[in-house]
Parts: C-alpha cells; structure tokens; sequence
C-alpha cells in the first residue's frame, strides 16, 4: 500500500518568536483575485487622502531679528547651521537642531545685500550697503574679545551680491560691474561689464566651476567664464529677473526668476527660447533655489508664498503660505534634501518640510514598507479623476484665489483678442507666438 505523507517546512509558518505577525499562505495567481485593481485604486484614494490630512508642512520659525531678513546662506559644510542677514546690518548665526540663535554680529551699516559661505566652512563673506566686503570667522571669538571681521575690503560702489568658488580661494561680487576677487588681494583680478548699470545677482556654475551667471537692470542675464576676459552671452528678456539659481545636477541648466510673475528654466547652450515657463504666483518672484537632487526648486515671492516647483513642470506641487508671513524675500533648500528655508518682510525664519505629510523621526520598517507601497499606488492611480482632484487641491487665502482668478481672466481674454486679430487679418501677418517665445526679446553672443 503506497501512503504519500504531507511534508512542510515549519519555516513556511511559523513564526520565530511570539512577537511576529502571523505568516499567511498568499496566492498571486491573478485569476483567484479578480477584484485586485478595485482593492488597489481604494487603497490608492484613501492613501490620498491621508496624505493631504497629514499635509502638515510648518516645523519652526526662528525669531529674534529686528528687520526684515534680506539673505540666507547655508553652511558649506554642516546641515544644521545656517547665515541669516537682515536689513539693519545685523548677521546672526543660527543652530537648526536646537532651533536657537549662536551668534549675532552687527556686519555692516544699511541693509547686508549678501551673504556666502567659503567651500570649506571655516569662513563667510558678507556684502552690504556701506560699499564693504567683509570676511569673518565661523568660529566665536574668545571670551571678552570683540567680534572683528579677518578681512575688510572697501569698495567704490554698493554691491548688491556675493557667491563664492566651489574649491579655490576666488569669490564673485555684483553691483555695477561683476568682480572676480582672489581672498589674498584687496582689489578685484578681474571686472565684467556690458554696458548695464547694475547688478543685482550673481551665481557660480556648481558643476562647471569656471562659468557664473548674474542678473542685471537692464532686463538681461549675462553669462561668463572666468577663463576668457569678456562675457560669453547675454540674454535678453520683457522683464527683470531678480535672481538666478544653477541645477546642481545638469550642468547647462539654470532657473530665474522674474518681475513678471513667472520662473524661466534655460539651457545655456540654447537660450533664445526657454525650456520651461513655470506659471503659479500672481506676484513678482524674488527668489530661487534648487534641491540637491536637481528635480525640484522652491521659490519665494511677493505674494507671501513659497511654491515647489518640479523642474519640469509648468505648475507647482504645493504651496506654502501662513497668516503671518508677509512678503517673502528669500528661500533656502536644505542640503539634505528634507527642509526648506524662507526669509520674510516680518522678521521670521521659518522651517518647512520639502515634503509636506512626510513623518518626521526614525520609521520602523512596517513604516516604510507601507509608505513606499501607499506612494506606489498613488502614482499608479494618480491620473484618475478623484485621486488627481484630492492631491492637486490646495486651500488658498481669500486675496491669492481671487488675484489668480484675475489673473486667468486677463489671460484668456488676451489671448481671445489675439485670435480674433488673426481671423480679421490677412493670414500670416499676425504670427503665432508660443508661450515659451513670447517672452525672450534677443539673445546677443
């Protein structure tokens, strides 16, 4: 007689210690699970909707400035410190981690204009309206003595900006001309003009480490490299761009902001028509800054908004707004990828999350394998109605929603006239202008 004996692995079943979840036996066969893509898209719904419930993005507001704050700067080196300088002249020196201010130095008379970090963290450089760029230690000085910068240099006009190299002793400032200056000299090794009266920003490649860009007044972005002894290009736009940031993985890539309410991301090697318009705010954008991954920046503007943009994209993916934070004059992006940084009118520093319903803190594995699998269906389902309707909503204050009504309103009906132009004219004397041509004046090499 031929007995066939069941034979399973205990492994299979059981559990090894009391305090694990019971195994169960799961079949995959897709013909036993018909309703799988039902249970999924559920599951992808309320993932959702959870997500925008714990959308909690505000994590702290560092006070104790008496201006409003002009400029950010981070450390080069550590996450947690960060360079602040306001509008009276005041620098302060802050710890993030315990959310307190270290240091505070009266760096300049009149507003400081710009603030940076050397590459290797032991110093920083300010520039303010007193026609001063000054040096100082990161370090605190000794206990009863003064604080005093290492190094003054006077200037003969005010400079409006400052970055520094990404691995040699060289900084860059703005102000009617952009200077190249050696740490060890007390006048510029080199001066880049082209005709504009002004400069406002100027911003080193951190990739391509010999190339800068800067902003001017007259409505251009000029290109240099620091290897040839004139400008490389300059570009020409309707309006004024108030500030520049390069991506810090693609090389050629840099995004603007401008008066016109709009961001403009270029490639250098084409620059007579933008790679991408990104349209939100409904006031001019003051400031830019880019994640280091490279696929998102934030921007801050005069509507008292902070928005995310992917670099991509011609919307942003969130919004960020709070009823006491007022005009906001610059914006941060932590090293590390989790935070965001904005400076206001109103004297506060305020902490963001990049990601808005992100848990703060260690996670158990359980933790993340359900936030990974949530994150899964949500791009899976992401393109049907009520799940795009849930993640895309935001609650906007009352004056923004009704100004970005406007603001549509004027646009369709601009571009209305446009096309009864068209059709009342002889065709092809009214050319068709894309979205991204219309706003380039010239580009001169």
């Amino acid at each position: 007689m031929k007995v066939k004996v069941l034979c399973r692995n205990p492994d299979d079943y059981v559990r090894e210690t009391t305090r694990d979840i019971q195994r169960v036996p799961r079949n995959y066969d897709p013909t036993i699970h018909p309703f799988e893509v039902s249970r999924e898209y559920t599951r992808a719904l309320n993932a959702t909707k959870l997500e925008r419930i714990f959308a909690k993005p505000f994590v702290a507001s560092l006070d104790g400035h008496r201006d409003g704050i002009n400029c950010l700067a981070k450390h080069a080196k550590t996450l947690s410190v960060v360079l602040s300088g306001a509008c009276d002249g005041e620098v302060k020196i802050w710890n993030l981690s315990k959310r307190e201010c270290m240091r505070t130095i009266q760096a300049h008379e009149g507003f400081v204009r710009g603030i940076c970090s050397r590459f290797c963290g032991s110093s920083f450089f300010t520039v303010g309206d007193d026609k001063t760029v000054k040096q100082w230690n990161m370090e605190p000085p000794g206990r009863g003595l003064q604080e005093e910068p290492l190094n003054t240099i006077l200037g003969k006009a005010v400079y409006t900006g400052i970055d520094h190299h990404q691995t040699e002793g060289t900084f860059a400032t703005c102000g009617q001309t952009v200077d190249i200056w050696d740490e060890q000299r007390s006048s510029p090794i080199r001066s880049f003009s082209w005709g504009v009266d002004s400069f406002s920003c100027v911003r080193y490649n951190p990739v391509e480490t010999e190339l800068l860009a800067s902003c001017a007044s007259d409505r251009s972005i000029i290109l240099y490299d620091m290897r040839e002894s004139a400008p490389l290009k300059k570009i020409i736009m309707q309006l004024r761009s108030n500030t520049l940031c390069w991506n810090p993985m693609e090389a050629y890539n840099f995004t603007c902001s401008n008066e016109d309410y709009n961001l403009y991301t270029y490639d250098m090697r084409r620059l007579d028509v933008p790679v991408t318009v990104h349209m939100d705010h409904v006031s001019a954008v003051l400031d830019v800054d880019y994640s280091p991954t490279g696929k998102e920046f934030v921007s801050a503007s005069f509507d008292k908004t902070i928005r995310i943009f992917p670099k991509n994209s011609g919307h942003s993916r969130e919004v960020y707004h709070t009823k006491r934070m007022q005009h906001v004059i610059c914006v941060k992006w932590s090293a590390d990828n989790k935070y965001i940084l904005s400076g206001s009118d109103e004297m506060n520093i305020r902490l963001w999350k990049a990601n808005a319903s992100e848990k703060l803190g260690l996670l158990t594995p359980r933790e993340k394998a359900a936030l990974n699998y949530n994150q899964k269906l949500r791009d899976k389902f992401q393109h049907h109605p009520q799940v795009r309707r849930i993640a895309r909503h935001r609650h906007l204050p009352r004056d923004l929603f009704k100004q970005k009504r406007e603001l549509r309103e004027m646009k369709e009906a601009r571009r209305r006239k446009t096309q009864n132009v068209r059709k009342h004219s002889k065709p092809g004397s009214v050319p068709l202008v894309t979205e991204k041509e219309k706003h380039v004046v010239s580009v001169v090499e």
